[in-house]
């Protein structure tokens, strides 16, 4: 059962705001900031990125308050499948970053990068899969970069590297259901992240048959509950993913990819090793190509490491407060 919403002071009274360096830039970002909560439960995140409005945002703190204020869903399992993440970095690097991840059997490969080519796409793809080797999983994550002819085009042309599905290719449901009319004969899947995560109304792309793989993530969907929700009513098989998000977040992931009845797909919580410092020692990074399920504690002196300038932690205060305000109007 979910708990109400707490007092907004009770809130405040334990943020942790950190700022967090990145190993390899990702998402345009050199640095990660990150509000962590303490409730009853135990620590949980909240990490909506700067660019999101206070209406979106306060999804986000719903799900921190759920799973720091309330007992989450029963697990299915101990432990949860990942994949690793390479950052659209040139060709060169790919090695390098493959190494961060121990063990993972399927990568994800960001594609249509802001200004880059197909060409630096391809080059980055085919390094993957000659690094990964023949029984690798790989899939390519676009983020809404492309419309529906560049999509057609490149995944045409990254189709020889075997690719287990291309997530977000456009930004639309339309372009999304337009898209797999015309990959039909190419056996390439559609995942949809941002036309759920950031959607009025998640189902709609289930409804549109624009997708076949729904990629799921525990803080802007508002909690592991609605996103188990979600999933049920779509009636599509899920993949499990994060936000970039500090050891504490990826705990939340991991807890929704164990309530779900079936976990057909390695998920995108590794993202920790993305990153040059956490919050927990020792962070929650794949190891055999698996993640451990469970709630994490942050260690104080890594969270006093690590805190965020004065002015940005009560930027996060206050933005804390507006969300909160928010979520008590939505009732």
């Amino acid at each position: 059962m979910t708990a109400p919403l707490p007092p907004l002071a009770e809130i405040l009274d334990t943020v942790r705001v950190v700022s967090l360096p990145m190993g390899t830039r990702f998402r345009g970002i050199d640095r990660r900031e990150a509000a962590l909560v303490e409730g009853p439960e135990g620590w949980a995140e909240f990490s909506p990125f700067p660019e999101y409005d206070d209406a979106e945002a306060a999804t986000w703190l719903a799900a921190a308050v759920d799973f720091a204020w309330s007992p989450q869903p029963p697990p299915h399992r101990a432990s949860v499948p990942v994949n690793a993440t390479m950052p659209a970095v040139a060709a060169g690097r790919v090695a390098e970053v493959l190494a961060r991840f121990d063990g993972c059997r399927t990568v994800k490969v960001k594609v249509a990068e802001r200004g880059q080519g197909l060409a630096d796409d391809i080059a980055r793809v085919r390094a993957v899969r000659e690094a990964a080797g023949p029984e690798a999983r790989v899939r390519v994550d676009a983020n809404a970069g492309w419309n529906v002819d560049e999509a057609e085009r490149a995944l045409h042309a990254l189709s020889e590297f075997d690719l287990e599905y291309a997530e977000q290719p456009c930004a639309s449901v339309d372009e999304l259901a337009e898209l797999r009319r015309r990959l039909r004969d190419w056996d390439i899947p559609i995942a949809a992240d941002e036309s759920v995560r950031r959607a009025s109304d998640p189902l709609l792309v289930a409804r549109a048959e624009a997708a076949d793989i729904l990629v799921v993530k525990a803080q802007p969907l508002g909690g592991v509950r609605r996103a188990l929700d979600i999933v049920a009513a779509a009636g599509l098989p899920a993949v499990v993913s994060s936000a970039l998000d500090t050891s504490v977040g990826l705990a939340q992931g991991a807890a929704l990819a164990a309530a779900l009845p079936a976990l057909d797909y390695d998920c995108g919580l590794g993202t920790a090793a993305l990153l040059a410092a956490d919050v927990a020692e020792p962070p929650l990074v794949a190891k055999g190509g698996a993640i451990p399920v469970g709630r994490v504690d942050p260690r104080p002196e890594l969270l006093a490491e690590h805190r965020a300038a004065p002015e940005r932690e009560e930027w996060w205060r206050e933005r804390i407060a507006r969300c909160h305000a928010a979520l008590g109007a939505r009732g």
